[in-house]
């Protein structure tokens, strides 16, 4: 009877251990994945919204063709960068930047700005990029998550699970999102 408790202690106890292990890393490596889904799904209701915006906004700033060219180029761009690069990353936040240009350049137009559609539009957006913002958190928390699970021994012994998640990047702030707002400019 001993002898068998001492197999179970043994073998059974290290065997459950690592397979717990195992199932943390499968856990966290589809924790990614998810998180990363979730920013897709924001950011395509950003590409849904940025058409409407661009033709609400197109009926009073004819002469702002320039804007409008960039941000569809940009959207584009965004949105046939693969998933979790740098790129993505790199292109979103360009067309948030230029979109945040647009949003201010419709500041300057009181018809537009009082229009009821684009009021909508805006406040929209507005919450779409705040959903962004938590997605963002919450893929970059998730990814955090992985990676310490596998770059820990024991968990480390389990890193090829998910050796693919491990190549994706973080997603950092813009040197323009980190400059000091200048509150002259919207005065």
């Amino acid at each position: 009877m001993t002898e068998l408790i001492i197999l179970v202690v043994v073998i059974v106890v290290p065997c459950a251990w690592l397979y717990g292990l195992y199932t943390s890393v499968i856990r966290n490596k589809n924790s990614v994945r998810e998180a990363l889904s979730g920013i897709d799904v924001q950011l395509k209701k950003r590409h849904d919204l940025v058409p409407n915006i661009l033709t609400i906004a197109k009926k009073f700033m004819d002469h702002e063709s320039e804007i409008f060219t960039k941000v569809t180029e940009l959207r584009t761009q965004a949105m046939n960068a693969p998933s979790g690069s740098k790129a993505k990353f790199a292109a979103e936040g360009m067309l948030d930047n230029m979109m945040s240009q647009l949003l201010v350049s419709v500041e300057n137009y009181p018809q537009l700005k009082s229009d009821a559609t684009m009021v909508q539009a805006m406040q929209t957006y507005n919450e779409v990029e705040e959903h962004i913002s938590a997605a963002r958190r919450f893929y970059n928390s998730a990814l955090t998550q992985l990676r310490n699970s596998v770059m820990i021994f024991p968990g480390s012994l389990f890193a090829g699970l998910a050796a693919e998640e491990m190549q994706y990047s973080y997603f950092e702030a813009t040197e323009a999102d980190r400059a000091a707002v200048d509150a002259s400019a919207y005065l």
